[in-house]
């Protein structure tokens, strides 16, 4: 049906945006850990230049899932802004707060200033994720329905917390590996050290999270804690823990590469496996997808414009990823600046 179609496509998109969102996130975590000035300079050295090239494009994954939600799905829309929008409000102000810092941190002369830039996209880098995982948890355990009144208890309970944390180690988790394959295209020996240790404890964190997460959900988001330890959901969730022992395998022999595929693989089985585990509801146990669901033509137009925009964003996004990740994206240094400055020809007679 049209709108199962659409609910995938969502869930796809989700995925890309946990992946490619929550790598630059986690850069962010290794950046507010990083420790002072002195000590943090080469981990934010290479911070900087591995994001530089593509941070603002990950959001395009993000305008993508709102734009289906409120297109697509309308009474999710509606229920999940009307319920949670502390928790959105506060991942929206820390997501600008975030592309701000980063953005000033750098040009900025003063040393004062750059450190109030490099705190607030480094902590921001933190809590977007928290609060944008604790959304999710909030909705798993069932306390969301269509009318429900904006309240704490909605995202500030065990699920949501846990929630929360998964999502922020799983972004740590995807920032350490990318970091480490980062250090190794830079020829910064000491760095490849330094992040695949931090990928390893982050991968360590998240399984002890993962433990605990399966006891608080047991009972307090039984609907899906079942579709995540049964069926379907749960062959995905061996398979994401095959790829996640990968990766950190992949790292101990500094295969950086086959690691990236690996640890994103990961992720993005988890997210497939907690949507799959809701089936067929959107908001366990309360809005199927059907009910959801916006009027059939509506629907057909948007997986129409998702497909115009797939052949049309999809290729460059490809291959500025392709790109970058092939370390072709570097941008000028001062010392190729003064070189270009004086090999330009003088202007004028």
């Amino acid at each position: 049906m049209t709108e199962d179609a659409v609910a995938w496509v969502l869930l796809a998109v989700v995925a890309a945006y946990a992946c490619a969102g929550g790598t630059d996130y986690g850069a962010g975590f290794w950046d507010l850990f990083a420790g002072g000035a002195e000590r943090g300079k080469r981990p934010r050295w290479l911070i900087d230049h591995a994001m530089e090239p593509v941070w603002e494009t990950n959001n395009v994954w993000l305008i993508f899932v709102l734009v289906i939600m409120w297109t697509g799905f309308p009474v999710l829309f509606q229920t999940v802004f009307t319920a949670m929008w502390l928790p959105l409000a506060l991942a929206a102000v820390g997501l600008v707060l975030r592309g701000a810092g980063f953005a000033l941190r750098k040009p900025t002369q003063r040393l004062a200033g750059r450190r109030v830039y490099g705190a607030v996209f480094a902590v921001s880098s933190l809590l977007t994720p928290f609060f944008l995982g604790a959304a999710v948890g909030g909705l798993a355990t069932g306390r969301v329905a269509p009318g429900t009144e904006a309240s704490a208890d909605a995202w500030s309970n065990g699920t949501s917390v846990i929630a929360g944390l998964l999502t922020v180690a799983a972004t740590a988790f995807l920032g350490a590996v990318f970091l480490t394959a980062d250090a190794r295209r830079f020829d910064a020996a000491d760095l490849v050290g330094y992040f695949r240790l931090r990928a390893w404890c982050s991968l360590g964190v998240l399984a002890v999270l993962a433990v605990v997460g399966l006891v608080v959900t047991r009972d307090d988001a039984q609907y899906v804690h079942d579709g995540l330890t049964s069926g379907i959901g749960l062959t995905l969730v061996l398979v994401a823990v095959v790829s996640a022992l990968a990766t950190a395998g992949l790292l101990y022999r500094t295969a950086t590469g086959w690691a990236r595929i690996t640890a994103v693989g990961s992720v993005a089985l988890v997210v497939v496996a907690w949507g799959l585990a809701q089936r067929p509801y959107l908001i366990p146990t309360s809005l199927t997808v059907s009910e959801a669901a916006g009027a059939t033509t509506t629907l057909r137009w948007l997986l129409l414009v998702t497909a115009v925009a797939v052949v049309l964003v999809g290729p460059p996004l490809v291959l500025l990823y392709r790109l970058d990740t092939a370390g072709v994206l570097q941008p000028l240094a001062e010392a190729d600046l003064r070189r270009t400055a004086a090999g330009r020809e003088p202007e004028g007679p």
